[in-house]
């Protein structure tokens, strides 16, 4: 294994962590921003008010989005573990 085929390796899993991870932090990245807005609107400072929105959030993307979220990660898996014999030998 050279340091080419190392940094190609390294390069998918980053691409495929941003790719898996971006949903989830999206979707949390807007609720939060509304929220904060609605709070500096009403000057309501609470802070189960900011915290709750992006549970319930996150938890409503990994319902949905889930599904294809572990099949990514599972065929990325796959391809790594079935590339090892033609990487060492």
């Amino acid at each position: 294994m050279d340091a080419q085929q190392v940094f190609t390796l390294g390069q998918q899993g980053l691409y495929m962590m941003l790719m898996v991870s971006a949903p989830i932090l999206l979707v949390v990245l807007g609720v939060g921003l509304l929220v904060s807005i609605f709070q500096a609107a009403t000057q309501i400072h609470e802070a189960t008010l900011s915290f709750v929105p992006k549970i319930v959030a996150a938890v409503a993307v990994l319902a949905i989005a889930g599904p294809w979220m572990l099949t990514t990660l599972v065929e990325f898996l796959q391809r790594s573990l079935q590339s090892i014999p033609t990487v060492v030998g």
